[in-house]
């Protein structure tokens, strides 16, 4: 039985040439507009104080002062921060995978009384910004027994104040991560798991064999939202750096600076140190920038 020919619909037909123009137009003037702020932070760090107080302004400096980098290593202790920011971020990253990752397998692949519970608090826990738990984590690091000189009761010493824990410690774990591993994980079929235990493997070869693997575009993507946001985070290490100089991050010194440098004249110092401190963040961002693109199709999928 020869069947009819049915036409192609309109909306699975090939897009008009002048529509793919316009449409890699449209996409190439946001590109534009999100790269001016990098673009003008760039140049900015490389103009002399003259060319800065021209009238009318000049973007592009005759001459390159590259010269303004290694002026801001030497004038602040910009290698401390940056080192601070980048131990600092990597053990929160490091940390808030590993209990995302057990946590949401936990939530995801087993049964056990008060799992509904517990999903529900996880859910329910990222309503609350971190901003209510300021003091009260402050007084509970503050009061750690035997501690930073603490006696058993608290007392006597300050805790874990004053040390990279206080940096780290709080942010352990983050209900969001949780509850995106745990999502991503229920994906992952049941029938493989069991064949996997029967074979003899156990929970934590199987998590780190079999599961991990597949949701590694959902793992890759978590740690760059954590990495990034800790390495910007200043509320928190603000609070806990006033007494300890030596704990402070690149985004404090960045702070520091713009109050060190005030008029129009050092402003190329000050962007200087600001694109240097940017850096790592962009460099990790385009380096896993594949597994980012991978989480958000493989989320597409699902829907």
């Amino acid at each position: 039985m020869v069947r009819p020919i049915r036409s192609i619909p309109r909306s699975a037909r090939a897009a008009p040439s002048w529509l793919t123009a316009l449409k890699y137009l449209c996409l190439g003037l946001g590109a534009v507009l999100m790269l001016l702020p990098f673009a003008d932070l760039i140049l900015g760090a490389l103009r002399t104080p003259a060319e800065r107080l021209a009238r009318p302004q000049i973007y592009f400096p005759a001459t390159p002062q590259w010269g303004n980098f290694e002026a801001v290593f030497l004038r602040f202790p910009l290698g401390l921060w940056i080192w601070n920011s980048f131990f600092v971020t990597t053990a929160i990253t490091a940390i808030q995978l590993a209990t995302s990752v057990s946590a949401g397998y936990a939530l995801a692949k087993f049964r056990f009384p008060g799992r509904d519970f517990f999903l529900r608090f996880v859910i329910g826990a990222q309503l609350f910004p971190f901003f209510l738990f300021i003091i009260p984590l402050f007084f509970i690091l503050r009061y750690w027994p035997l501690a930073g000189g603490n006696d058993l009761f608290g007392q006597g010493g300050s805790g874990f104040l004053n040390s990279y824990a206080a940096l780290i410690l709080p942010f352990s774990v983050s209900w969001y991560g949780i509850f995106l591993m745990r999502q991503f994980m229920i994906s992952v079929p049941d029938d493989l798991l069991d064949a996997a235990r029967m074979d003899g493997a156990g929970e934590f070869r199987i998590l780190w064999s079999i599961v991990l693997p597949l949701v590694r575009p959902a793992l890759v993507t978590l740690g760059v939202f954590v990495f990034v946001y800790h390495w910007n985070e200043v509320v928190w290490t603000l609070t806990i750096t006033r007494t300890a100089p030596e704990l402070q991050t690149a985004p404090i010194g960045i702070h520091l600076i713009r109050g060190a440098f005030e008029n129009e004249q050092d402003q190329s110092l000050q962007q200087a140190a600001t694109l240097v401190t940017v850096l790592p963040v962009v460099i990790l961002f385009l380096a896993l920038q594949r597994f980012y693109v991978r989480s958000l199709s493989s989320g597409l999928k699902r829907r």
